[in-house]
């Protein structure tokens, strides 16, 4: 995920964009918002705002390293909260502590991000250093813990981390890639589906020809062999593999395009009782201000649509529960956050990103280029609405993880 300054196929071809404006008017209302003339393409506006408070900060946590060059150990706060996972009760969070993203040392000399577990409430369970810059960070049922990448550009890695691992030494694995990543850049964000392990591939053309390339995947699925420490990918979809269009005010819906993506970055698979999309795999390019929604992914019946976006955005959740609570992470701020709503189910929630957009100024926040903020997401139109919150301050950085209410707890 780029930090603020740097930077479906469930197609209703046979459905009439009125008849589609018309169901998803049906759907109700996000927090009581009101969409416009039931038009698919109108926004969306909410009342009352959300509310957004802190419950774990990372000046209050800190962690021990030996600086790039020194042989001597020093302690320092943890900073820069990006993604965020939740498993079982409990959430993970990856500080980046200044790293940068191919791995460089920080201005103090660190080169390692912390990933935290905290409960819902913000007390701290455990944290845990790993080399490198955490991008994505995701939590793996089947393995009993969390999955991180670090280094987004290049010189890309994976860690997981299994908290109830017995044996300290077991804990914490890095796993390399069994082969130099085709796209020649990193690995960002990561999503289980279907019991596979699919991850972004970032940055593509760092170290190679510039995106968009023909022969650069868009995303790997992965396959880590404990034995060997080794991640073994296999390419998904390219960033210049054709699409259905599923803008449905566009007067190419529901025909076919080439894409041509040059920031794949955050991933999420689509509950299955999401307004649209129900159950795909989702790849948001961030700088593309595009979404490719993946039915039947890895299968021989996948099929890829794409949803251009309005804004460029970075994470995306969708609330599941009226009284459910999102948790954020706050860069700015050095905050993980929670956002209280009440909320619905008639579309997903995003951190709109402007400066991530690849016509955003070198130099941003801009003129037209505001800082991040929370938003909703039209599914049909790709239209990206603000919302209004209040409470602590707030500038989601790009980690969204929704809670229902039924999985909430008080420790």
């Amino acid at each position: 995920m780029r930090p603020m300054t740097a930077r479906l196929s469930k197609i209703l071809i046979a459905a009439s964009i009125g008849s589609l404006g018309a169901l998803y008017a049906s759907e109700g209302s996000f927090a009581g918002a009101a969409q416009g003339n039931g038009d698919p393409s109108g926004g969306q506006h909410f009342s009352p705002p959300f509310r957004v408070s802190e419950i774990l900060l990372g000046a209050s946590l800190h962690h021990s390293f030996t600086p790039s060059g020194s042989t001597i150990p020093h302690t320092d706060t943890l900073s820069n909260p990006d993604d965020i996972t939740r498993l079982g009760d409990n959430l993970f969070v990856g500080f980046q502590n200044g790293v940068g993203p191919q791995g460089q040392p920080s201005t103090d000399g660190n080169l390692d991000s912390t990933v935290v577990e905290l409960s819902l409430t913000g007390h701290v369970i455990g944290q845990w250093d790993v080399v490198g810059k955490t991008d994505g960070v995701t939590a793996d049922p089947a393995l009993g813990g969390v999955i991180a990448t670090v280094n987004e550009d290049a010189n890309s890695a994976l860690y997981t981390i299994r908290p109830f691992v017995t044996s300290a030494a077991g804990v914490i694995t890095r796993y390399a890639y069994s082969e130099t990543l085709p796209h020649e850049g990193g690995t960002d964000a990561i999503s289980i589906y279907n019991n596979q392990i699919l991850i972004s591939a970032s940055a593509p053309g760092t170290n190679g020809l510039p995106a968009p390339q023909p022969t650069y995947p868009a995303v790997y699925s992965v396959i880590l062999d404990p034995k060997t420490q080794v991640a073994a990918v296999t390419p998904l979809f390219d960033d210049e593999d054709s699409a259905t269009v599923a803008n449905v005010n566009s007067t190419h819906f529901g025909k076919s395009t080439a894409l041509a993506l040059t920031d794949p970055d955050s991933n999420e698979v689509v509950p299955f009782d999401g307004p649209r999309f129900g159950g795909d795999f989702m790849l948001t390019s961030q700088g593309d201000q595009e979404q490719i929604y993946v039915g039947n992914a890895d299968s021989s019946h996948q099929e890829l649509s794409v949803l251009s976006l309005s804004q460029s955005v970075d994470d995306t959740a969708w609330p599941t529960d009226r009284y459910g609570r999102l948790y954020s992470t706050d860069s700015t701020n050095n905050a993980v956050d929670v956002v209280t709503g009440p909320f619905s189910n008639s579309g997903p929630l995003v951190v709109a990103t402007p400066c991530g957009a690849n016509s955003a100024p070198a130099t941003c926040p801009a003129p037209g280029y505001p800082a991040n903020y929370l938003a909703t997401l039209n599914p049909w139109s790709g239209e990206v609405s603000a919302v209004t919150v209040e409470g602590a301050p707030f500038v989601p950085q790009g980690g969204l993880a929704f809670v229902p209410f039924a999985s909430q707890t008080t420790r």
